[in-house]
């Protein structure tokens, strides 16, 4: 699967421009990490935007029946692409509910990525500008410790998954902002 391919089935199944930019963003912070790491681009950058393709359709759960998010995603996936089986598997992991566990690198990083990535678009939508460009680390610092702050964002599971990906959480939160930070900057220069 490309990753226009990814992208196209996103939007197909998810009409919220709020998860659609949540799933960009988490595609921008594994594009970030991939490039660190030295792993494949393009295989993170797909995980990256099918992780919650299947949320907004399936958000219900049921672990023994292996039914709703992300099963039924993985399960679509697995019949309709040819997406790969360690991206299932991490989209599987990323839920902690599903029992699947977080072994390979890409799995760790979309875990590790996908709350934060919550935490610093919630950070630039209450500035006046709108501006990701314009957060500095020392104010999402302070907003991660604000918990009525973008209290969706499980704050365990950011800590997490830092830990999981054997980066502190301070420099794992200056990755996914300047992730996020350069990604902004190259829509405004295009």
């Amino acid at each position: 699967m490309t990753r226009d391919e990814a992208y196209a089935l996103m939007l197909q199944h998810t009409p919220s421009l709020s998860l659609q930019r949540h799933m960009l963003n988490v595609e921008t912070a594994m594009r970030w990490y991939a490039r660190h790491f030295g792993e494949n681009e393009e295989v993170y950058a797909i995980t990256g935007l099918l992780h919650d393709f299947d949320y907004e359709q399936h958000p219900e759960y049921d672990v023994q029946a292996k039914t709703g998010h992300p099963f039924w995603g993985v399960a679509y996936l697995q019949a309709n692409t040819d997406v790969p089986q360690d991206v299932l598997t991490a989209i599987l992991g990323h839920a902690t509910y599903s029992g699947v566990p977080r072994e390979t690198l890409l799995a760790k990083t979309l875990f590790a990525v996908d709350e934060l990535t919550g935490l610093v678009q919630a950070a630039a939508l209450i500035r006046p500008d709108k501006d990701v460009r314009m957060i500095e680390l020392s104010s999402l610092k302070k907003k991660f410790k604000t918990k009525n702050f973008a209290a969706g964002v499980n704050r365990d599971e950011v800590e997490q998954g830092a830990r999981e990906l054997g980066v502190d959480l301070d420099t794992h939160m200056g990755n996914v902002l300047k992730a996020m930070q350069e990604a902004a900057g190259e829509s405004q220069a295009s």
